[in-house]
C-alpha cells in the first residue's frame, strides 16, 4: 500500500460561522460506532479523522460539551453555537489538560476528495455497529479505541 501524502484540508460548520484549516499526516482515520457519536451526529456512526492538535487551525467560537464517555474517559465535543455542526473532539489527560489528539469530524472538509483519498483505516466500538451494517472489507475492527501511536 503507497504511503499517504500529508492531508491539507479546509471546511467548518452548516452556516460557515466555524472554520477549521487542517495540514498533516492523519494518525488514522476510522469510523466510531459508539453511542455518543450516534447521538452526536444524529447518524449511525462518524466518519472521523484523528489528528494532532497542532495541524489544525480553527476560527470562530465553537462551544463546547464536556461528558465522561462509556469508557471513563473525560473528553470535550466542540460544536457550532449557532447551527450545532459537530466538528471535533478532545480526550482530556487526568490533569485538565487536552490531549495531543483530536478527533476531527471529516464530514466537515469542503472538498469531497479529501474524504475520497482516506478510506477508513478502522471501524472502532463495532459492538455499537447496527445488525444490518456489514464491516467494511480490510478495515481494522476493534471493540474499543484504536490503539494509538
Amino acid at each position: 500500500m503507497a504511503t499517504p501524502t500529508p492531508t491539507t484540508a479546509t471546511g467548518g460548520c452548516f452556516c460557515g460561522k466555524v472554520r477549521i484549516e487542517y495540514s498533516g499526516e492523519p494518525m488514522t482515520v476510522g469510523l466510531c460506532h459508539c453511542s455518543d457519536c450516534r447521538k452526536i451526529t444524529g447518524s449511525l456512526y462518524s466518519y472521523n479523522f484523528v489528528v494532532k492538535r497542532a495541524d489544525l487551525k480553527i476560527t470562530g467560537s465553537p462551544k463546547e460539551l464536556a461528558k465522561i464517555a462509556d469508557s471513563g474517559t473525560h473528553i470535550k465535543n466542540y460544536f457550532c453555537a449557532d447551527c450545532g455542526t459537530p466538528l471535533y473532539g478532545l480526550r482530556m489527560n487526568s490533569d485538565g489538560v487536552p490531549a495531543e489528539t483530536t478527533v476531527l469530524r471529516a464530514g466537515i472538509f469542503d472538498d469531497i476528495e479529501v474524504l475520497n483519498q482516506r478510506r477508513p483505516e478502522a471501524e472502532i466500538f463495532t459492538s455499537g455497529r447496527v445488525s444490518w451494517m456489514s464491516p467494511i472489507e480490510g478495515t481494522g475492527q476493534f471493540v474499543g479505541m484504536v490503539p494509538l501511536p
